[in-house]
């Protein structure tokens, strides 16, 4: 069975995000991550069965959801998880916050690496704890971690390390031996380990596995809360369900306890999305793929023969994500300039690039999109 991604599905006078921040205006909206795409026909067929029940109380997920969960870790990590380890949120972001208050103080620190996904950064800051980058390297075609600088940058009040993985913006996919030595610096320095792995079925590169952190060892998964979502893969995050995976008792029971009174419940549909997404939608996840791979490798073509002046600084492993160098274009604000001409694209100032350096385009679109936002980007670099 073949999955059509070429269709577009018009968002116009939506609810969407995506689509109101321009409306009225003629700017393809390639910014915040979600898809353009229809759900998979398993999701929207489980929904559809759902709302026909015409019942949505609160909601507790039952257990074909979680043997969903668990199944899907299993054979698409050999992660073998305990059912009593899922924490169920309403958003990733949501586990991103839960973390830095369960784990850290106020004045405590958070440290990661820059650019990152700015709720890396604001996460610790809405519960007065203070975020600390280190910034990524691009060293021979690829990113590198400077880890004399990520020693250097513990000091007594580092509690927490918010890993990415794989890494929105950079569209990366770590490696064993980088995950093992990340893992150990957090042994070391006694740091809870948080790993966002939202983007993990989303790799494009298959020589490149996704390593979920908790696996590398039992020391380091005893300190590892572990952040997941079928919301950026299968296009639900309106639906707002994801899990926390929390190997160790206490660290989950402290987990549990921050998220008291002010973490709302997974919603009904969300429950039955979920299930449907990790049980039953894997051919539709080999089919995206593939289509993404070809909007990656259309895409990197285009900026190499259309785009002068723009670089891709390292291959692009996973996501739907493209971090764009544009500093030699000479723009003070290049998200104003692209959208006067019909590409709208995130600032990567907010990620922790300087201004005017790096945007981030969303190719998870159809391809036709694609090719009308390069010939706009074309005009759009030939007009400085």
């Amino acid at each position: 069975m073949t999955f059509d991604f070429d269709t577009p599905v018009n968002r116009v006078g939506t609810d969407s995000q995506k689509w109101q921040k321009y409306a009225g205006r003629d700017i393809l909206p390639l910014w915040v991550a979600d898809m353009d795409f229809k759900s998979s026909p398993a999701i929207i067929a489980a929904l559809h069965a759902r709302v026909e029940q015409g019942v949505f109380g609160y909601a507790r997920p039952v257990k074909s959801t979680v043997d969903a969960v668990v199944q899907a870790m299993a054979a698409r990590y050999h992660w073998t998880i305990d059912p009593s380890w899922i924490v169920w949120l309403p958003g990733l972001v949501v586990g991103l916050n839960v973390t830095a208050q369960a784990f850290a103080e106020p004045g405590d620190e958070v440290l990661s690496l820059s650019p990152v996904y700015p709720p890396f950064m604001s996460a610790p800051k809405n519960s007065a704890r203070t975020p600390v980058l280190v910034p990524w390297a691009p060293t021979n075609g690829t990113w590198t971690i400077d880890w004399d600088a990520l020693e250097q940058a513990v000091t007594p009040r580092t509690k927490l390390f918010y890993l990415c993985n794989p890494h929105n913006p950079l569209a990366r996919v770590w490696r064993r031996d980088e995950l093992v030595r990340l893992g150990e610096f957090c042994l070391r320095h006694n740091l809870v380990l948080c790993s966002d792995e939202i983007h993990c079925d989303l790799i494009l590169d298959p020589a490149l596995p996704h390593i979920p952190t908790s696996v590398l060892s039992p020391e380091i998964a005893t300190r590892t809360i572990t952040l997941m979502a079928p919301s950026k893969t299968y296009n639900v995050p309106g639906l707002g369900t994801s899990i926390a995976i929390i190997p160790d008792s206490a660290r989950r029971a402290r987990f549990i306890r921050a998220t008291a009174g002010i973490v709302a419940e997974v919603t009904t549909l969300g429950f039955a999305a979920c299930e449907a997404a990790y049980r039953d939608s894997e051919p539709w996840r080999q089919d995206l793929l593939a289509y993404l791979r070809g909007n990656r490798d259309y895409l990197l073509a285009a900026v190499k023969s259309d785009l002068p002046g723009v670089v891709v600084e390292a291959p692009v492993e996973a996501t739907y994500l493209l971090w764009l160098n544009v500093t030699a274009l000479g723009l003070s604000d290049p998200v104003a300039h692209f959208e006067k001409f019909g590409v709208g694209l995130s600032d990567g100032t907010p990620f922790g690039a300087a201004k005017g350096s790096h945007v981030r385009l969303n190719f998870g679109c159809t391809r036709a999109t694609l090719i009308e936002a390069v010939k706009r980007m074309k005009a759009a670099i030939a007009a400085i």
